[in-house]
């Protein structure tokens, strides 16, 4: 159990909560785990200031790398303000003075923000401000840096590459700072005395769950034991015993250690694992070595205690909401221990709990680590109870406030020593089967259930319910949270009080000889039936897990009410007149429970029977049977019912029949329910009347206007349905017509009541055309949407007739008819012309036109138009205008006219065929001030332009298709002749001594012949140029024979300045055209910079040369020819290998290879000197005080050799060594031997032979740097 955890020095403060996810068992099969526990995490509040911007918004990283991308876009900006930068130094200095500034506000204001790592001293921002200034001063007024000389030394940093003589680049380093030239090193070691120390990481034990055997780790170091003894002391009885480990079993355990050690690694420490199989407190006593010496010991005490473990003693599963959880863990380990477990409810993870137990009696683990003596060895005191593992039981006893499934579960438990058992299974796996280690119960699962609640829902003592005698009706109750798991399979058990009706006390009071019932309510089922009338007090609920709780209302009281039934009583209704009945008065005295249903048939004689009802909310109800219609009436009361006694209950065994004979008087009445209506002035009015009675009748009305009545008198009416239609109405207003009286057949005249209301407008409509600026007359852009106003006076809508009297068709305008809905409306037009109303009317009357105002005229603005100025250049070829050609670059224009409101915007599309190639078009436009202006042609380009002018717009019209056909204007741009050489780029090559003849140029025109060519010749010796003129060139390929005498020693430049055509046109050659190049070489020399002849190698080896680059040096080396292109005056390689090195010849830029020079120049290169020491290996030499050991040194090169070891210290890893001494010492052989009795490390640090020397120094006790020397 090597990974067995590291005791713990102390326990936990309080028991506390562990809002952190559950750490993860890596064994999903329950086996045992023991681990060290991490450290606690101790959370330092930072006392730096809070940023500006909260790192809620934005994160510390996230707000330095927008501080970043602003500084990166201030460098940008620099760097383009200096690239834009002229020679003014005006300019210069306000640059200058604007990025101090600017950098002084980023810099100084960066602290402000706050941002972390970015809050630096004022000194740092003053440092950095000056170093921006200096850099302002540098970039803006243009101070020369050598930062091509710092590019190169930083480049060489990383890339330092040179040509060696073998024409190829070598890394200098890997030349000069050879380590394969000093190899080797002794390190002598003289051994120490032995140590012996047991469990010396204080590494946790225990012994039971999966092993029952644990190995203790002792570490020795620089000895071999032959004895180890052990001191044990019983936990149980504190009884010491000694445990000796030797011969055979000592031996497996040394060979086992070694095993774990690197190959050849004598001196380094070994760690024997000393198997235990008791628990006990372990003390290392005595360790003897091969020597038959006892070793030095480090006391430390280890302790091997029983495993920690823990388990849930079970209790019932169901508990109701409110309940007290009320179970406990049974844990075994020794005190002071702390048990994690964690608590689940409804699925959601509550986190850790870690309970902290502490033991009754003090113990050694309570006051200081577990390192070092734990018990005194005195027989009186010896006393390790304290490491025994106790049973403890520890409660967990909570409320279980919310309802659902809780779940607690052993996630861990550790000892006092550390040792740590973790019990916790991964999270989101489906576990199946019951959480046990060991056959322990380690999870306690809980049901909380609501508790019920009920109440008598829609009914209460107030308000009671009432049933049918005989019957029963389900008492409605309401059951407030019901347990969610099954609500279709739930039942609950509520037991009620019953009281009969005659037997409650005052204020409906339940007495306390009440019946008490109980009833059991399954699933959905929401109450229960109840027949016997009295008052039912709900008492209490409860269901299969929980006792609930009553809620009000609780009671409810049941009466049977009576039957539904009515008696009746009449009187005649005579008539005022003749004394004839007219109809019945009944009184209903009804008994039942409102509303109260009674149905009754009416049978006329002669006529089908005629159904009724009625429907009465209270217990007396009088009922009015009075027919319109003459005859005999009976009338049969058949059916009664109410809101209890639903189903009709029949009154045929009551027979209630009445009759009467009926003779109704005249009356009258509007056939419309509110009589109104609408009129004209100057319009009568008719209104539908119904007459009954016997015929004929007369009748009298009036109608009142302005407080004037006037009577009226309708005679000899035969029909029961009479139109009524007043005289014309003169004057506008209110108007009401009031029917007086009817008189029927036998004189009798009845006064009636009945009023109709009729609206008179108070004048006729009338419509006219507004003013728009004061006059009913408009100018405005052709096309344009215009909006006529209009005055209208009536009643809404208004619907006018108009037309546009310019628009005839048979000498008569077309009408229009438009409707409007508001008294200045308008009328919306798109054309010109004149418009006339014709005639207008309101919502009910017809009206007059304002002939005054009758017309309106729109007329519209006229559109622009352009032209082309004719000239002598111009004229027109086919419709289109055709203007005398010119040369490509040259420039043109052509002028236009415009008529029309200025300013002037043209659209036109450019078309242009090029000589060689496919037709483009663009859209140009054009702006003009004035009505006369020009235009630009294009010739940018050879072809044919063609311009068409398509669209045309001035200050009142935006541009638009020209209203004629386009308008065209074409111009051809002849090319540019151009003149090349056929060999571009050539150079001719002559040695100088060697001057005859001319050479031949052929160069290749273009364009019409005859040509006239003008070409220069610079020397760039002497920067002078010669300029010949060739006129009359007839041909296109044209041979130009160079004279010599116009050519001097070095570089010729030869150029075409200038050509021109037949048709005048004419191309001037740029500076940096195309040229060919003629060379007059003169004959190059080389000379070495260095007088020695003998060099090493990694020397430098240095030629200068005259004459012009590039070189070309040709020389041997190794018996190999090689040759060099040197683009410069010196000619450097580095020695790479040894032999001779001799420049056979050399030719530059000018010269050819029949003009190179002949030289020879001999050099001669020998190798480094090399050192080894213990053949060039790092050899460890152990030796015992006072004895000697040899170093042999092996040298290669040219005798005599001088070298330099040193002796220094051999550190620890990690750290430097220092170095002791230091000797010089000769040889003229190629071995040499001296011996050496100091501990330490023996190196060579520099060597020298006949010619060449290599030193390695340490500089502050760096190694590594190595100078290179010539002797």
């Amino acid at each position: 159990m090597n990974n067995t955890p590291h005791l713990r020095s102390a326990f936990p403060s309080t028991p506390g909560t562990d809002q952190s996810s559950r750490e993860q068992n890596a064994s999903a099969s329950g086996s045992w785990s023991f681990r060290a526990p991490l450290p606690d995490l101790v959370s330092s509040r930072s006392d730096a200031a809070e940023s500006v911007i909260p790192f809620s918004v934005i994160d510390a990283p996230s707000q330095r790398l927008y501080v970043s991308f602003f500084y990166l876009g201030l460098t940008v900006w620099r760097l383009a303000d200096y690239f834009r930068l002229v020679s003014d130094e005006t300019d210069s200095l306000w640059l200058f003075m604007k990025w101090v500034a600017i950098d002084s506000v980023f810099l100084y204001g960066l602290p402000g923000l706050k941002v972390p790592w970015l809050q630096w001293s004022s000194s740092t921002i003053t440092l950095l401000f000056v170093v921006h200034a200096i850099l302002n001063a540098v970039l803006m007024f243009r101070i020369p840096i050598p930062i091509e000389s710092w590019l190169l030394a930083v480049t060489k940093l990383f890339y330092d590459r040179e040509i060696a003589i073998a024409e190829r680049h070598v890394k200098p380093a890997s030349i000069i700072q050879n380590s394969s030239l000093i190899l080797g090193k002794q390190i002598i070691h003289i051994l120490p005395e032995g140590s012996a120390m047991l469990n010396p990481d204080q590494i946790p034990f225990c012994i039971g769950g999966a092993g029952n055997i644990v190995n203790l780790p002792m570490r020795v170091n620089q000895t071999s034991p032959i004895l180890i003894e052990l001191l044990r002391i019983d936990l149980a009885t504190n009884i010491k015993e000694t445990i000796s480990i030797t011969g055979k079993a000592l031996r497996r355990l040394k060979k086992q250690a070694n095993k774990s050690l690197a190959k050849n690694d004598n001196s380094g420490p070994r760690f024997l694992q000393l198997p235990v199989k008791e628990s006990g407190l372990y003390r290392l006593q005595k360790v003897v070595d091969e020597s038959k010496l006892e070793v030095q010991r480090r006391l430390s005490d280890t302790l091997v205690v029983q495993c920690p473990s823990a388990s849930v003693k079970p209790v019932p599963r169901h508990k109701c909401k409110g309940d007290l959880s009320d179970f406990y863990f049974e844990v075994l380990a020794t005190p002071p221990f702390k048990i994690k477990y964690s608590k689940t409810v409804n699925r959601e993870d509550n986190g850790h709990i870690v309970l902290s137990m502490h033991p009754d009696s003090l113990s050694p683990l309570v006051r200081q680590h577990t390192s070092g003596i734990l018990v005194s060895l005195d027989p009186a005191s010896v006393d390790v109870s304290w490491a025994r593992a106790q049973l403890v039981k520890v409660p967990v006893n909570e409320s279980l406030g919310t309802s659902g499934n809780w779940h607690y579960l052993i996630d861990e438990i550790q000892d006092a020593c550390g040792n740590i058992v973790n019990y916790s299974s991964a999270r989101g796996q489906e576990l199946t089967t019951q959480k046990s280690r060991g056959g322990n119960q380690l999870e306690q699962m809980f049901t909380v259930h609501e508790r019920p609640m009920v109440s008598v829902d829609g009914y209460s003592s107030q308000h009671s319910l009432k049933v049918q005698k005989g019957k029963s009706r389900r008492l409605p109750i309401r059951i407030n949270s019901v347990d969610t798991e099954q609500p279709e399979t739930s039942s609950h058990t509520i037991s009620y009080l019953f009281t009969p009706e005659d037997g409650l006390l005052p204020n409906q009071r339940q007495p306390k000889d009440a019946v008490v019932k109980k009833v059991d309510i399954y699933g959905s089922q929401r109450g229960f039936d109840v027949s016997e009338p009295g008052l039912y007090t709900l008492n209490s609920i409860s269901n299969e897990y929980c006792a609930g709780e009553i809620l009000e209302p609780s009671a409810c009281l049941l009466q049977n009410p009576p039957q539904p039934d009515l008696h009746l009583t009449t009187e005649t209704i005579p008539d005022r007149c003749a004394g004839n009945s007219i109809g019945l008065l009944v009184d209903l005295d009804l008994v039942g429970t409102p509303p109260i249903r009674v149905s009754y048939n009416v049978h006329r004689e002669g006529q089908s029977v005629t159904p009724q009802v009625m429907t009465s909310d209270r217990l007396q109800k009088q009922l009015e049977l009075r027919p319109v219609h003459a005859g005999h009436y009976l009338y049969e009361f058949s059916e009664i019912s109410d809101a209890i006694y639903k189903e009709p209950r029949s009154l045929a065994s009551r027979k209630l029949f009445l009759e009467q004979d009926v003779k109704p008087s005249a009356s009258a009445r509007f056939l419309q329910a509110r009589p109104l209506k609408m009129a004209c002035i100057d319009h009568p009015v008719s209104f539908d009347i119904e007459i009954s009675g016997e015929g004929p009748w007369t009748l009298e009305y009036e109608i009142v206007h302005n407080g004037q009545r006037r009577k009226t008198e309708s005679k000899d009416i035969q029909d029961s349905l009479y139109v009524l239609q007043t005289e014309s109405l003169k004057s506008g207003g209110e108007y009401s017509l009031m029917l007086k009286s009817i008189t029927d057949k036998s004189g009798c005249k009845v006064l009636l009541d009945q009023v109709a209301k009729i609206e008179v407008g108070l004048q006729k409509p009338k419509a006219s055309f507004g003013q728009l600026e004061g006059k009913r007359r408009i100018s405005a852009l052709e096309g344009k949407a215009i909006n006529l106003p209009l005055r209208l006076q009536g009643e809404p809508p208004w619907t006018v007739t108009y037309a546009n009297l310019d628009e005839r068709e048979k000498e008569l305008p077309i009408e229009l008819t438009k409707t409007f809905h508001h008294d200045n409306d308008q009328l919306e037009t798109k054309t010109a012309g004149t418009y006339e109303i014709i005639n207008v009317q309101d919502a009910s009357c017809p009206g007059s036109v304002d002939l005054s105002a009758n017309q309106f005229v729109v007329r519209w603005i006229s559109r622009p138009t352009l032209s082309i100025v004719e000239s002598s250049l111009v004229e027109m070829v086919d419709g289109k205008y055709v203007k005398q050609g010119i040369c490509e670059g040259d420039e043109d224009t052509t002028q236009i006219s415009f008529s029309g409101t200025a300013p002037y915007a043209v659209e036109y599309n450019q078309k242009f065929k090029p000589d060689h190639g496919s037709m483009s078009k663009r859209v140009q436009k054009i702006t003009a001030g004035s009505s006369l202006t020009s235009f630009k042609m294009a010739s940018a380009e050879p072809g044919i332009n063609e311009y068409e002018f398509f669209k045309l717009g001035d200050s009142s019209y935006s541009p638009d298709s020209l209203a004629h056909r386009s308008l065209i204007v074409q111009q051809r741009v002849h090319s540019k002749p151009s003149a090349r050489f056929t060999d571009v780029g050539k150079t001719y090559r002559y040695c100088r001594e060697e001057e005859t003849g001319d050479e031949v140029i052929p160069i290749t025109l273009t364009g019409a012949p005859p040509f006239h060519l003008e070409i220069d010749i610079r020397n760039h010796a002497t920067s002078k140029s010669k300029i010949i003129n060739i006129p009359h060139i007839d041909q296109k390929q044209y041979n130009f024979y160079l004279p010599r005498r116009v050519l001097g020693s070095g570089t010729h430049a030869v150029t075409i300045r200038k050509i021109r055509d037949s048709r005048g046109c004419q191309r001037k050659m740029d500076v940096d055209a195309p040229n060919v190049q003629v060379n007059v070489a003169d004959i190059p020399s080389i000379s070495p910079l260095e007088a020695p002849t003998d060099f090493c190698v990694g020397d430098r080896i240095s030629y200068i040369l005259s004459g012009s680059p590039p070189f070309k040096v040709f020389y041997t080396f190794q018996d190999h020819e090689r040759k060099a292109t040197i683009p410069t005056t010196t000619f450097r390689r580095i020695a790479e290998k040894p032999g001779e090195f001799k420049i056979t010849s050399i030719s530059d830029q000018k010269s050819t290879d029949d003009c190179r020079a002949r030289v020879e120049i001999v050099k001669t290169i020998h190798e480094m000197p090399s050192v080894r020491i213990s053949k060039g290996r790092t050899v460890t030499v152990d030796i015992h005080e006072g004895s000697e050991a040899e170093i042999l040194f092996e040298f290669g090169g040219t005798p005599p050799f001088e070298f330099t070891y040193t002796r220094s210290t051999n550190p620890p890893k990690g750290k430097r060594s220092d170095v002791l001494e230091t000797r010089n010492e000769v040889s003229y052989e190629y071995v040499k031997t001296i011996r050496a009795s100091d501990e330490g490390i023996y190196e060579v640090v520099s060597i020298k032979d006949k010619f060449c020397a290599f030193l390695t120094e340490k500089v502050q006790g760096k190694a590594g740097h190595k100078l290179l020397t010539n002797r």
